[in-house]
């Protein structure tokens, strides 16, 4: 069943088009009948009756039975079979992964959060990565012979399209998504770990039917995903969204990627970081001013937000002065691109108002009143889970999208 589809998919037939068209209306939409399908797809009844037939005896259309209507015949809904095919999603974070599994119609069926990992950029980490993604398919309670495809999130500069990587684990001249594929025995795309965040948001999130939305994913580091008429802009090596290296200010703070004065010296979860053990070195107070002296045991940026939501009151004003910079960035933002939506993810998104309010109130003094009164914003519904739901359901559509 899954090597038929694959092996039309490989050779670029008519037919296969066409199937990955239908896969993906469902995707997108869930069930519906033959005449809905027909008219979205601008195809016949007769042409799109054969092909659900064709794909309901490969197994990967179910029939769903029928559709209630006020009177005349009731229409058959059909929709993706959920155990036609599986695929994972992996997050890479500082100090964990999460590897995630779902079914073909999008449902997560194993997810496992936080499997300690220490990421470093180097070819022992991308081993003991693959080994995790190894032992999580092993325990895989699935048939693995219908995982289809798994996708990677990796930050920094990444080319979904090429398979290369060109801040992370590129250490040879062959493309990561294939070593990667060699090293697991199983299909694997990569893709930036932001817009996978921006993905998942605007498939299981905060989005409710708006096409042009910018994500802002302020962890460790900060950048933006961007989705225009409901599709993902990846820029033309896929580079886009490299937010946090937009120069905002006139300081000597050397950023990771080697230039000074970028936005996320000052506005990210490492610019909280570091100003925190700063004013703390300062003589200021903290309820985690007795961690921050300990060494050999560093203080992590998950303690700090849970400070602030403690109410601790330095962490809470660094924070307040974080979404201040950041939302006057963001003002920019909404005045170039006149979003719908503006969702905050990522890490420091956690601490909620703390960092909301600031952003809007930086917003509306600094962009322009028509224009922002267009753009609502919102923190992330999927929080923590924003990365490896997208990374899953990243598997899934760089499969079957054209």
């Amino acid at each position: 069943m899954k090597q038929h589809l694959l092996k039309e998919i490989e050779h670029g037939s008519k037919n296969a088009l066409l199937k990955k068209r239908i896969i993906t209306h469902y995707i997108y939409n869930g069930s519906s009948t033959i005449t809905d399908l027909s008219k979205e797809l601008d195809l016949s009844v007769p042409t799109v009756t054969k092909f659900i037939s064709e794909m309901y005896e490969e197994g990967y259309i179910n029939d769903y039975g029928k559709l209630e209507t006020s009177g005349g015949r009731h229409p058959n809904l059909y929709g993706l079979n959920p155990e036609s095919g599986y695929f994972i999603g992996v997050d890479i974070k500082r100090f964990a992964v999460n590897i995630g599994l779902i079914n073909f119609k999008g449902d997560m069926m194993e997810l496992k959060m936080n499997i300690p990992y220490k990421f470093e950029n180097t070819p022992e980490a991308l081993e003991e990565l693959c080994r995790l993604i190894r032992t999580f398919i092993k325990k895989a309670n699935v048939n693995t012979e219908k995982i289809l495809n798994i996708n990677i999130n990796i930050s920094g500069r990444v080319n979904p399209e090429s398979g290369y990587s060109f801040s992370l684990f590129n250490f040879s001249e062959q493309p990561l998504a294939e070593i990667l594929t060699d090293k697991i025995g199983y299909p694997v795309c990569i893709d930036n770990d932001t817009r996978a965040m921006t993905y998942g948001e605007y498939l299981q999130g905060r989005v409710k039917g708006e096409k042009n939305i910018i994500f802002v994913n302020v962890s460790w580091g900060l950048a933006i995903g961007i989705i225009i008429n409901g599709e993902i802009y990846i820029g033309k090596s896929g580079f886009s969204g490299e937010f946090g290296h937009v120069n905002a200010f006139d300081n000597e703070i050397l950023c990771h990627c080697g230039k000074k004065g970028c936005l996320e010296t000052e506005a990210s979860g490492s610019a909280l970081h570091r100003i925190l053990l700063e004013r703390i070195n300062n003589g200021e107070s903290s309820i985690l001013s007795g961690r921050a002296t300990m060494k050999e045991d560093p203080l992590t940026l998950d303690e700090i937000i849970a400070a602030v939501n403690k109410e601790d009151l330095l962490c809470i004003e660094i924070v307040e002065e974080i979404g201040q910079k950041l939302g006057k960035q963001i003002a920019g933002l909404i005045n170039i691109f006149n979003p719908e939506l503006v969702i905050i993810g990522g890490t420091l998104s956690l601490t909620g108002d703390y960092i909301t309010q600031p952003i809007k109130t930086a917003v509306r003094k600094y962009s322009l009143n028509l224009v922002n009164k267009d753009s609502v914003i919102s923190t992330s519904k999927l929080k923590d889970k924003a990365g490896i739901i997208g990374a899953c359901m990243l598997a899934r559509s760089r499969m079957f999208e054209s």
